[in-house]
């Protein structure tokens, strides 16, 4: 009888375990970033920085260690320009260490490419299938915590859709959203952006976007075409007092 209740006690438990591993979402290991990238610029690039149209910066873009910025005739700056100079050279290292860093041991959520008509909360959310694209619009709630973290890891793109939108409740703060992009990140034209994209290598910002964060690419260049890009750290109209 003992043995019996024994073989039933050890089931039971069997039960119990694969219906709590059923219950849990998926995961998959996937590094928390470091966020030590510097706040005091709104883009900062590897090559070159081209403009077209009149677009509007609250702070300071960079470039390491490339030298081109184009287009700045029509660049209504509200920060400096640093080309290739040692402020440049810092920032560049931050982003490098931001980038690599990571604690590998810290789980993740593995969710599906297309973000958009989500509601995410506070946590660490890796790509199934490597890339990342909104449509419609994302939604993501700090619930009432100034210190929630949304943190996106994609393998290789990052890729927005025309009129798409990230929308920021209940105290999210635009400088802990963090996209760490492994190739390039492409924002379509007349989207609404949030957050601080760390890119491997470029970011091009279609006709008409916005965003309300940072444009760091690590080797490559930040294109830009009529856009508005405001830091979470200051905003416009604090920029031109």
């Amino acid at each position: 009888m003992k043995t019996l209740n024994k073989m039933r006690f050890i089931s039971l438990q069997t039960t119990l375990l694969t219906l709590a591993i059923l219950a849990v979402p998926n995961t998959c290991i996937a590094s928390q970033q470091r966020v030590i990238a510097n706040h005091r610029f709104s883009v900062l690039a590897g090559t070159t920085i081209t403009n077209t149209g009149r677009t509007i910066i609250s702070e300071d873009v960079g470039l390491f260690p490339g030298t081109a910025l184009t287009g700045q005739k029509s660049l209504s700056l509200y920060g400096n320009a640093h080309l290739a100079d040692a402020v440049a050279n810092v920032a560049k290292s931050d982003l490098v260490n931001s980038y690599d860093g990571g604690d590998t041991s810290i789980l993740a959520a593995c969710i599906p490419t297309e973000l958009g008509g989500k509601t995410l909360t506070h946590g660490k959310y890796d790509s199934d299938s490597g890339t990342f694209g909104i449509t419609g619009t994302l939604t993501l709630d700090a619930k009432g915590d100034p210190n929630a973290y949304f943190i996106f890891n994609t393998a290789s793109t990052l890729i927005t859709a025309t009129g798409s939108n990230v929308k920021l409740i209940n105290g999210a703060n635009p400088n802990n959203v963090i996209w760490k992009v492994g190739s390039s990140a492409t924002l379509e034209t007349y989207s609404h952006f949030e957050g601080r994209i760390f890119a491997l290598t470029s970011i091009t910002v279609n006709t008409g976007a916005t965003v309300r964060g940072q444009l760091l690419a690590r080797n490559g260049a930040v294109t830009l075409d009529n856009n508005t890009i405001t830091s979470g750290m200051k905003s416009l109209n604090h920029a031109k007092q």
